[in-house]
């Protein structure tokens, strides 16, 4: 059975940017092919490192560790009831939280 990315994400979001939604859906591409990389691992201290680098920090652009961090674990409490932690719903957490969103709408809407 295939998951639906964007249930997951509003089952978890208070209010949801259709949009956007698609869109970080879309931005974690080919990590969705595969059950254990569609999810993130909030006790993997290297994989919540990842998310920190590679999608809060060079993605959302935040420079500031300390805050991408507070974040991640925000995110981690929030989903703390969760089964499964997935990537688009952590991912689309932490663009909301820190307001970056519109980072992905489709350009030229």
């Amino acid at each position: 059975m295939a998951t639906d990315w964007a249930a997951d994400v509003k089952k978890h979001a208070d209010k949801i940017d259709e949009e956007a939604v698609a869109g970080v859906i879309g931005h974690c591409g080919i990590a969705l092919q595969s059950a254990d990389a569609s999810q993130v691992s909030f006790g993997d201290k290297a994989e919540t490192d990842r998310v920190k680098k590679n999608f809060v920090m060079k993605k959302l652009g935040i420079t500031d560790e300390a805050a991408a961090d507070e974040a991640i674990a925000a995110v981690g409490a929030k989903l703390k009831g969760a089964t499964r932690r997935y990537r688009p719903t952590v991912y689309y957490l932490l663009a909301d939280h820190f307001g970056k969103l519109d980072l992905f709408h489709k350009k030229g809407s």
